[in-house]
């Protein structure tokens, strides 16, 4: 998608996007490369035992080929909403493959969702399928009690069970002949709900070129990718834009083999064991899961790693992970930025010379972002405003699912507004600020909890932390931090003291966490951001 230009400013210049007029996700990452080299290895699934299953794009065309026509069989057509309940594995990836084939919509669901959750984007999506293994089937059985959850068919991966059909018997017994529906690329494919921090989540509805729009975002913060040998993995679950969009979708548009393994819950040493092993090539991180990498002592020493790129998206990855990265893995961690309804279109790529610690990085190619004010108008050079993306753009949403006024919201004329408050230097680099909502103003000064969570980080008791506004009269709002400790720290007096002093010392007075609390986790969203306004309720 990207030329060979090694010239970040005549990169960007030199740009073309080339959607073309016909265009279908399904063949893309599955019939494409069958055709060509049906042995070419796909997706590399790791079990729990260790033990590597071999999935090739040969199998992943026959598999969502046959998928696709067991769905049809039973009454599923183009436009149906299909939810995906599913962990990283094989099933997921032929699931949402044979979903666009048919013409119909994938809704990637996450099994972390608690049982509200789940109903609720049932009902708001109205949704016909569910796919799902033993324990989503165990959720989604409470979820049709709910008055407006409607599912007519179930497939089950782990088997036949009262209430659903055998994934494997279902695909087995169906032909492995179909033609994909025709589509063109602003036919709706994807339904990804919003993660839901500052209110309820919408459905964010995707055309079939999204995968297109997020391709130059993947390949410059991942230094030309593909190049011979890359490999991706992430321990992002695949229900995320994240690890779908930013990891496994493009990476099989590549022809790039992914590796699979199923999280019941994240674990900084085993996923260095994983990357060892499996000689992972090229990484995505959130942010949350690099912070917890960073507890993880002399990670070269312990293990043989093979990292040609590591990127890093979904918060603001601040200053202390980047020098981490630097010292103790040798590489730097390319940052980029986007939302469930626009992503990647801020990145850098330090093989090009964009990077810089503190910022996310610059527009990527074919993107053009902005910080902008109230009215829409353009923010000088480090003037504080809302991060904005001007449309049309590939990546950007059709539209939010059955919300059109909410649709209309999200506009200031051909700006889309991402709620995010940034500032854009003289160089075009952009710094993330703070979401809208978690801006903390105390005494005249307006703080991004960013900057002071990153203060934190550098502290040697701290494994993890958030920084939210509480309310103040004198002030109007404090600074009040939450902790995570690493293992070893206790809570105490000394310790607040100590925190509050090394704040004060690296960042303005007025910064510094005025209320300290220690807790055993954080709030996440199944992105793995941190859901500040539980911290403030």
């Amino acid at each position: 998608m990207i030329p060979d230009i090694r010239d970040f400013d005549r990169l960007s210049r030199e740009f073309r996007w080339n959607i073309p007029a016909r265009y279908n996700t399904g063949v893309d990452v599955t019939d494409k490369w069958a055709q060509r080299d049906p042995q070419r290895p796909a997706i590399f699934d790791v079990r729990p035992d260790g033990a590597v299953r071999v999935v090739t794009f040969g199998d992943l065309s026959d598999q969502s080929n046959r998928l696709a026509n067991a769905l049809r069989a039973r009454g599923i057509a183009r436009g149906d909403r299909v939810a995906i309940l599913l962990p990283q594995c094989p099933q997921t990836t032929i699931a949402h493959a044979a979903i666009y084939k048919l013409g119909a919509i994938a809704v990637p669901l996450a099994l972390l969702f608690g049982d509200d959750a789940l109903a609720y984007r049932l009902e708001d999506s109205g949704a016909r399928c569910a796919i799902t293994n033993g324990a989503g089937l165990a959720k989604l059985r409470k979820t049709l009690s709910a008055p407006d959850v409607f599912l007519d068919l179930i497939l089950c991966t782990d088997g036949e069970a009262p209430g659903a059909l055998g994934f494997d018997r279902a695909v087995a017994d169906a032909s492995s002949d179909f033609t994909a529906v025709d589509t063109t690329p602003d036919d709706p494919a994807l339904m990804i709900y919003t993660s839901g921090t500052t209110g309820n989540p919408k459905g964010a509805l995707h055309g079939h070129r999204v995968l297109l729009g997020h391709l130059p975002g993947i390949q410059v913060p991942h230094e030309f990718f593909p190049q011979p040998g890359d490999l991706m993995w992430t321990p992002a679950d695949w229900a995320w834009a994240g690890g779908l969009l930013n990891a496994m979708l493009p990476a099989l548009h590549f022809g790039v083999p992914v590796v699979s393994r199923a999280w019941e819950k994240f674990e900084p040493e085993a996923a260095f064991d994983l990357m060892a092993r499996m000689k992972v090539r090229n990484a995505f991180f959130p942010p949350t899961a690099l912070r917890m990498l960073r507890t993880v002592e002399k990670p070269r020493a312990k293990y043989e790693l093979h990292l040609r790129t590591l990127g890093s998206a979904g918060e603001a990855l601040g200053v202390e992970p980047y020098e981490w990265a630097r010292r103790e893995l040798g590489m730097p961690i390319n940052e980029y930025y986007g939302q469930t309804e626009c992503n990647l279109v801020l990145g850098s790529c330090a093989a090009l010379g964009v990077s810089k610690a503190g910022f996310i990085g610059k527009a990527m190619p074919g993107h053009t972002v902005a910080i902008i004010r109230e009215d829409g108008s353009l923010c000088d050079a480090e003037e504080l405003g809302q991060i904005a993306v001007k449309r049309p753009d590939p990546v950007m949403f059709l539209e939010y699912w059955n919300r059109p006024e909410a649709t209309k919201e999200k506009f200031i004329g051909d700006w889309m507004t991402t709620g995010d408050q940034g500032v854009m230097d003289a160089d075009g680099y952009v710094r993330f600020v703070g979401r809208d909502d978690d801006v903390i103003t105390s005494s005249g000064y307006r703080i991004g909890p960013g900057e002071i969570e990153d203060c934190l980080l550098r502290h040697p008791a701290v494994a993890n932390a958030a920084v939210v506004g509480k309310k103040d009269e004198l002030r109007t709002e404090i600074v009040k931090a939450f902790i995570v400790l690493r293992a070893g720290a206790s809570p105490s007096d000394a310790l607040v003291a100590d925190l509050q002093s090394f704040v004060r010392g690296k960042l303005a007075a007025y910064e510094y966490p005025r209320e300290i609390a220690f807790v055993g986790s954080l709030p996440l969203t199944t992105s793995g951001k941190v859901i500040r306004r539980l911290l403030r309720d």
